[in-house]
């Protein structure tokens, strides 16, 4: 997962229609996909998981490869489990160090249930 301070995180244009902003309670089985390349999906505080569902929705139902992104109130201790919904990049707040985020993924190298990321459950793996 790429993670980003909010210096670099630049938000879609007005009529861009390749980088897109999702709102939280849009119905992401509905969003037009034709040449898009980057969605936004929104954080309005830690305790709202919606974007967490538009992730998974988009990545294994509509089969989404470009870019997910999570912006907003983007807690570094929900980044691993972004990544396992589907995101592929997030924005950090700006009080939040880019570095300790980063460790969270080290924490931990493999998981017994399947997600976004890892189709199949551990113990369907090829010994």
């Amino acid at each position: 997962m790429k993670i980003l301070t909010s210096h670099e995180h630049q938000a879609p244009a007005e009529g861009d229609t390749r980088h897109v902003a999702l709102a939280n309670d849009a119905d992401a089985l509905q969003l037009p996909l034709e040449g898009v390349e980057r969605i936004d999906l929104h954080f309005p505080q830690f305790t709202d998981g919606r974007a967490f569902s538009q992730a998974y929705l988009l990545r294994r139902r509509r089969g989404f490869t470009g870019d997910l992104r999570a912006t907003g109130d983007v807690l570094i201790d929900q980044l691993v489990q972004m990544h396992r919904t589907g995101f592929s990049s997030a924005v950090l707040r700006p009080d939040v160090d880019a570095s300790a985020a980063q460790r969270q993924f080290e924490r931990f190298s493999r998981y017994y249930q399947a997600d976004a990321v890892q189709t199949a459950p551990i113990f369907a793996a090829q010994p």
